[in-house]
């Protein structure tokens, strides 16, 4: 009764796992998956001892166990954006799942995270249950490598320096964010004090005061666009007096949480001439601080903590 899981194998598995609709098996003798809507017509259905020898039940899987796994996936997911849009169409009743997929496919590369992820997953159930058999056999378990499906994605973007026709989609991903800025200092209760912050902040980044332009015309500038050749985002920054002083790094709201942002910022510093610049700085909002993790995998260091109060609050 024993079997080799190989990968033709559990490509039909998967494939029969997804099928709610017929019934299928795995013939231990032939290695192959068997059945379908009429079930198995094969066999002799009187001879039981004969059909559990050579046929067994493949992983459960139902459509409780798929919504399990839509609910996984977009609880994981480190964009907002999308994983609240998920989260919505999940909490429907009926049609939940069209739903879901209909809210997936307005974000393609959210969309081949799942695909991915759901793959991955299902590979990872059969394993276990291949695995439970083998226990049965009284043989060492079999491991799993997981793929890093962040790097999947990021196959299909494309990085390059400033080009002219990205100037205006610099701009106006830069306004958006800076109106995200305002907004978040102002949730945070800064009020009428989150212009005077803005202003400070800028200064630090040697913008000029006041301004709400990124530096597009700058020739430190990457950025970065789908595969289908949307613009995604943009890093840019200043070098004065060996100094490199990150400006911005930006990423629209549908294509954060899919290592963008880093990929960008990787290839900036590998743009830098180590004997022109010799320190780079970056100012990180508190509201972007899952990003440190970046920066210290990049060997980056806090040196400040910049906090801010509105004395009328302050506790006696």
């Amino acid at each position: 009764m024993q079997f080799e899981l190989s990968e033709a194998l559990i490509d039909d598995i998967l494939f029969s796992m997804e099928d709610q609709v017929g019934e299928f098996y795995l013939d231990t003798i032939e290695g192959v998956v068997c059945g379908g809507i009429d079930g198995l017509d094969i066999f002799d259905e009187d001879d039981e001892s004969g059909f559990d020898s050579r046929f067994i039940s493949l992983p459960e899987w139902d459509s409780a166990s798929g919504f399990r796994l839509m609910e996984r996936f977009a609880a994981g997911l480190r964009n907002p954006l999308v994983r609240e849009d998920l989260s919505s169409a999940l909490g429907r009743g009926r049609g939940v799942f069209r739903a879901f997929k209909d809210t997936l496919s307005r974000y393609p590369e959210a969309e081949k995270l799942w695909f991915a992820y759901k793959e991955k997953e299902m590979k990872r159930e059969i394993v276990r249950w291949y695995n439970g058999l083998r226990e049965e056999w009284g043989l060492e378990k079999i491991g799993v490598e997981p793929e890093e499906t962040d790097d999947l994605v990021l196959e299909d973007f494309r990085f390059h320096s400033l080009r002219k026709e990205d100037i205006d989609k610099i701009a106006e991903l830069h306004r958006r964010c800076l109106e995200e800025y305002e907004k978040n200092l102002a949730e945070a209760g800064t009020g009428p004090f989150f212009a005077a912050l803005i202003r400070e902040a800028q200064v630090f980044r040697n913008l000029p005061e006041g301004s709400r332009e990124p530096p597009s015309l700058s020739p430190l500038c990457i950025s970065a666009e789908s595969g289908g050749g949307e613009f995604a985002g943009y890093i840019s920054g200043i070098v004065k007096d060996s100094t490199l002083y990150i400006q911005n790094l930006e990423v629209k709201a549908e294509f954060r949480g899919l290592g963008i942002g880093e990929a960008l910022l990787v290839r900036f510093l590998n743009s830098m001439d180590p004997d022109e610049v010799g320190q780079v700085l970056l100012d990180l909002p508190s509201w972007a601080e899952d990003f440190s993790r970046v920066l210290l995998r990049e060997s980056f260091q806090p040196y400040t903590m910049r906090y801010w109060l509105k004395l009328s609050n302050r506790r006696d």
